[in-house]
Formats: structure tokens, C-alpha cells, sequence
């Protein structure tokens, strides 16, 4: 693993306008300002995040709640807020120019605002990379007119912008760095209070109400075509919140058969290092699942309509994250009409009962795991350190 090089401290009074519009780029964001305030003791830090970055100095001009919309119904609802905020940000870096501007993720509202910095002179950075490798792949020559630099946290995301003679930074990613190497599944189950020597089976069929209304029945019944074949495997659905946990319970009262199961509120990543499989959307939890170096089944549905529109558009071979970065199918992927209970069931029972297939996994999830434990917010501050000290000469 290439380590970055020690930190260059500099007394120069640099200011970093930063944006993160969620809750994920919060944490980010705090975790970047630290490295920063390491090589930049003398900075300020100012724009748009969250109590994460705010506990670190950051001063944000604008709650960044404001920012957290999910779904074009309230994107739409709030479409004159969120152009008001960007003509207010940029209102404010035009008057008082930072020495860089980060956007960090919601490529929708930052790329336009490094876009309109960077032809004001003001250097822009664009950290976490949008799918434009998968999908939309046209998405390159905007963000290209967008950004100086554009910081990746998988390395296939850096070639592609290589490829496309974009200036990047493979930085690695966060949660390689705070997930163990190693995952302790008995303390898992200790602290959550299940049965430590029964297999177990963790579901997780999305965060959000649409994932859990599409999947949901279809990973219950998944579920209960495992439970009726192996009646000692404890299932364990961890819900983000109260609206989700109250929507998968109504799921599984509507079932015709009883299901024993566990739910817990929040701790998905504590259920799935307890677990034995994790049966799960595809998205970032496929990436915390390989962290735990635990087998997996992917399953996914849309509506007709979306399938068609998507299985167009989409240009990568895989969709779940552990195949991507292995280039080769490690994790089953059952995708629309091929998505079925028994299908889903069948992949299942055969990873937890497949030992030798279960050691294979966990040595190609370990090397995985090495190759993004890169110490990200310390590379990603070096790469902007890099491209400021750049300008400065």
C-alpha cells in the first residue's frame, strides 16, 4: 500500500471553501479538514456542511439539511431553495474567493458551483466520483469543464478518468480504513444479543421506502424459503430508522406464514459483521459486506419500464460493488425476472454451507480491503495540498 508522504506545513492563511449536502459527505468532510489543518495550520474552513465538519472549525453558511433531499418529487418541491443557496454560495466565494473550493459528492448541486468557480479563477476539486463510469458516460466532458481535480475512492473510477485525460487521485475509501481487516463476528452477535453458535442470516433490502415496498416481500419470502429448508438459521433485519422498521413489520405480518426474525433499529453494519450471509440490495452496503469479508447475495428489482431504461443506459458488466473492483462475478447478482425467492434462497443456503467457497471469498474480500485502505483523508489532502502549493509557484 503506497503511504502519503508526511504532512507539509505551511503557515499560509489558506481558505478551502468546502460543500457536502449529506450526511455521508459530512463525515468525509470532517475527516478532509483534519488532514488539511494538519499541513495548513492557519486555514479556515468555510461553505456548506454538516455537526461533523462544524465540530472540526468548519463554518457553514447555509444548515446543511437544506441540502438533504431524496427523490425528484422533493427535489422538485424545493428546486427554488436549493438555487437560491447556490446563488448565495457563489454570491459569497465571488466576494471572498477561497483558495480552493471542494465539492464533496451531490454532483447535481456542487458540480455547477465548481464549475462557475473554476472560470472565476477559483481552483475546484470534486471529491467522491459520480457513476459516470457506468452510466450517462457523456457526464465526462461536463465534469471535466468542472473540476482541476477529481479525487476517486475506487481505483476502476480513476482510470476511467485517466482515460479521459481528466486530472485525478485514486485517495482509497473511508471505510477501508475503519472497518477491521479482520471482522469480529462473535463480539457482533454478543452486542446484539444473538445466539453465537446458530448460523445467521442478515437482510438488508434497502434504506429507503421504495427499496424496502420493492424488495421487501421478495427477501422475506426469500427468507422463509431458507427458514422452512433450515429451520436453526436466525434472520436478522436491521432497519435505519422507525418509518422503515414499522414498514418492514407490516411486510411480514402480511406474509401467509410466520417468520421468526430479529429486527434491529439502525447497526447495519454490527448486523452484518454478526452474520454468516448478508442477502442485500445492490449499493454500498455490497461494499461494507465485502469489508466484513462476508458472502453475499445481491438481488434487485425496478419496474419493467426502469429495467428497460437502465439495462440500456448502464455499460459495466457487473452492479454490485465487490464484483466491479475484482473484475470477475465473486458475488452472485440476481437481477429483475432471474430475482425470485428461490432463486435468492437457493444462493443463500449454498454460501452458508459451502466452506471452501466461504474461505475463497474471504481471501479475495482481504486483498480487496488492502487495495482501498489507503489512509483516504490524508491522500486526499495531499492531492489538494498538491494542486494548491502547484498554483502558489
Amino acid at each position: 500500500m503506497n503511504h502519503p508522504r508526511a504532512a507539509v506545513v505551511s503557515d499560509r492563511k489558506i481558505t478551502f471553501g468546502i460543500i457536502a449536502g449529506e450526511a455521508s459527505g459530512d463525515i468525509l468532510g470532517a475527516g478532509l479538514i483534519r488532514s488539511l489543518r494538519n499541513r495548513y495550520p492557519k486555514a479556515r474552513f468555510v461553505g456548506i456542511g454538516g455537526d461533523e465538519m462544524i465540530a472540526e472549525g468548519f463554518h457553514s453558511l447555509v444548515p446543511m439539511e437544506r441540502l438533504s433531499v431524496m427523490g425528484l418529487v422533493e427535489v422538485l418541491g424545493r428546486i427554488r431553495e436549493l438555487f437560491s443557496i447556490r446563488a448565495r454560495l457563489l454570491s459569497y466565494f465571488f466576494a471572498t474567493p477561497p483558495d480552493v473550493v471542494i465539492g464533496i459528492d451531490s454532483p447535481d448541486f456542487t458540480l455547477a458551483i465548481e464549475r462557475r468557480c473554476r472560470e472565476a479563477g477559483i481552483p475546484s476539486v470534486h471529491y467522491v466520483s459520480p457513476s459516470v463510469w457506468a452510466w450517462r458516460q457523456k457526464r465526462i466532458f461536463k465534469i471535466a469543464k468542472s473540476v482541476d481535480l477529481m479525487l476517486t475512492l475506487l481505483p476502476f473510477e480513476a482510470r476511467f478518468y485517466e482515460e479521459h485525460q481528466v486530472p485525478v487521485a485514486f485517495v482509497g475509501h473511508p471505510l477501508a480504513d475503519r472497518i477491521p481487516l479482520v471482522p469480529e463476528t462473535g463480539k457482533a452477535r454478543q452486542e446484539l444479543g444473538l445466539n453465537e453458535s446458530a448460523p445467521l442470516l442478515a437482510v438488508l433490502p434497502g434504506s429507503r421506502a421504495g427499496e424496502v415496498e420493492r424488495l421487501g416481500t421478495l427477501f422475506l419470502e426469500a427468507a422463509r424459503w431458507i427458514q422452512t429448508r433450515r429451520p436453526d438459521v436466525q434472520l436478522v433485519i436491521p432497519c435505519v430508522n422507525r418509518e422503515r422498521e414499522q414498514q418492514v413489520r407490516e411486510l411480514i405480518e402480511a406474509l401467509d406464514v410466520k417468520l421468526q426474525v430479529t429486527i434491529v433499529r439502525g447497526r447495519s453494519r454490527e448486523v452484518m459483521a454478526a452474520s454468516d450471509v448478508v442477502l442485500l440490495a445492490s449499493g454500498t452496503a455490497t461494499l461494507e459486506a465485502m469489508l466484513l469479508k462476508k458472502p453475499m447475495v445481491v438481488g434487485y428489482r425496478l419496474s419493467n419500464v426502469s429495467w428497460a431504461l437502465i439495462s440500456r443506459l448502464v455499460k459495466v458488466p457487473h452492479v454490485s460493488l465487490p464484483n466491479l473492483l475484482a473484475k470477475q462475478p465473486l458475488v452472485p447478482e440476481l437481477l429483475q425476472d432471474d430475482a425470485t425467492p428461490e432463486s435468492l434462497g437457493a444462493a443463500v443456503l449454498e454460501r452458508m454451507e459451502n466452506q471452501q467457497e466461504r474461505d475463497r471469498l474471504v481471501e479475495a474480500f482481504t486483498e480487496l480491503h488492502h487495495t482501498l485502505k489507503q489512509n483516504a483523508d490524508e491522500k486526499a489532502a495531499q492531492a489538494i495540498s498538491e494542486l494548491l502549493e502547484e498554483r502558489a509557484r
